[in-house]
């Protein structure tokens, strides 16, 4: 396997700091070095390859731009973004996982959690010591997720939840679940943990899409919360949205990842696989698919870097996010497609990592937002007409 030295056309390094650079090349080398080498067989076996997850904590991946106080990096929103890209590169499974625990989990208790919550969780989840999921969607209710059946009954000290939760990513590894149910009407986050009376978290099987990704049904049946298990701070469906943009940053990030590997597959195949006497890469309309994927590339790198710069800076719009997750998710679908063309039959075998990176694709187009529901998010902020209720 050729060793993978990166895919820039516009020299978009020289953008990044080097703390940023930094990050990018100590996560590509795990990828390299620790992710690659494995990930077809836990792919096949639709196995989560769980020992990574400590290793992912010493590297300092789980919450890496929340503070330092609380066993975090602190680090920036693009370097953030550079490692989504990497992981992604290796699988969109080990990109999910890190992006849950950062984004869906860590990010809403450092957000709405109280203090006694933020110094018990934080610490715990930045080393992988604990696992976290998000449970907002629901069976009936994913892109409407105000929707939501899954109800809080205040009682006697504390709460008691009944509901289900689906597609939630993590789930049956977690030993903590951030929940989004309705109290008194208004949706409010409670941290549930594993073991908790009532509570199950059976895993989701028969997945065509990322196989190396644990993936769970959440189920409450008169589930006792203590008081103390309510995130104070979360107040309406704002919050669990909040959590969500986070999350669609990341997967702008990580997406490109995808298309990397997926480009780099095919030059590689495309400069050795010789037909009618020279190689597929001397012929125009395999160099014109190169060059329609390098370009795609380059335009979501550049997206996302400008994006991850207002982001840092406190200036970025939720609107952009979708713009972000919208584009980069469509078109790395489709450089995985053109790349499998270029591979031709031997791009179903897992000799490539191409197939698997169009199947987890599928997936990750849809969720966190489908393309349609970021269509008319972003159709809603430049025509002031909302498309939907």
């Amino acid at each position: 396997m050729n060793k993978f030295t990166g895919v820039d056309y516009f020299n978009v390094e020289t953008l990044l700091a080097e703390d940023e650079i930094m990050v990018r090349n100590s996560v590509r080398e795990f990828v390299d070095g620790k992710i690659i080498p494995i990930i077809e067989k836990h792919y096949r076996e639709e196995k989560f390859p769980l020992h990574l997850v400590k290793e992912l904590g010493k590297l300092g991946l789980f919450g890496i731009t929340l503070p330092q106080k609380y066993g975090c990096a602190g680090m920036n929103n693009v370097s953030y973004g550079l490692v989504m890209q990497e992981l992604e590169r290796g699988d969109s499974g080990i990109r999910s996982f890190v992006s849950v625990q950062t984004s869906l989990v860590m990010y809403p208790i450092f957000t709405f959690g109280s203090e006694e919550q933020k110094d018990y969780w934080l610490p715990q989840l930045a080393s992988g010591e604990k696992i976290g999921c998000f449970g907002l969607t629901e069976p009936d209710f994913g892109s409407n997720p105000g929707g939501m059946v899954t109800r809080a009954e205040k009682v006697n000290g504390g709460f008691k939840i009944n509901g289900a939760k689906m597609w939630i990513t993590n789930g049956t590894i977690a030993d903590v679940a951030v929940v989004w149910a309705k109290l008194d009407g208004v949706v409010r986050g409670f941290l549930v943990e594993k073991g908790t009376e009532g509570f199950t978290a059976p895993e989701m099987k028969g997945k065509h899409s990322l196989k190396a990704s644990v993936t769970s049904e959440l189920i409450f049946q008169d589930v006792f919360i203590p008081e103390k298990n309510i995130l104070p701070g979360s107040k309406g469906l704002k919050s669990p949205l909040m959590c969500l943009n986070q999350a669609r940053y990341g997967i702008a990030w990580g997406v490109v990842g995808s298309m990397m590997a997926c480009y780099d597959s095919a030059l590689n195949y495309a400069k050795s696989r010789i037909q009618f006497s020279k190689p597929i890469a001397a012929y125009q309309m395999t160099q014109e698919k190169l060059v329609y994927m390098l370009t795609e590339i380059t335009k979501a790198q550049l997206l996302n870097l400008q994006l991850g710069r207002l982001k840092d800076k406190g200036e970025v719009k939720h609107t952009q996010v979708s713009m972000a997750k919208r584009n980069n998710c469509e078109k790395a679908l489709e450089i995985a497609r053109i790349s499998r063309e270029i591979h031709g039959a031997n791009g179903i075998l897992d000799e490539y990592p191409v197939m698997r990176h169009a199947q987890n694709l599928e997936s990750v187009k849809t969720y966190e937002g489908t393309h349609e529901m970021h269509t008319l998010i972003i159709g809603e902020d430049i025509t002031g007409f909302a498309a939907f209720d």
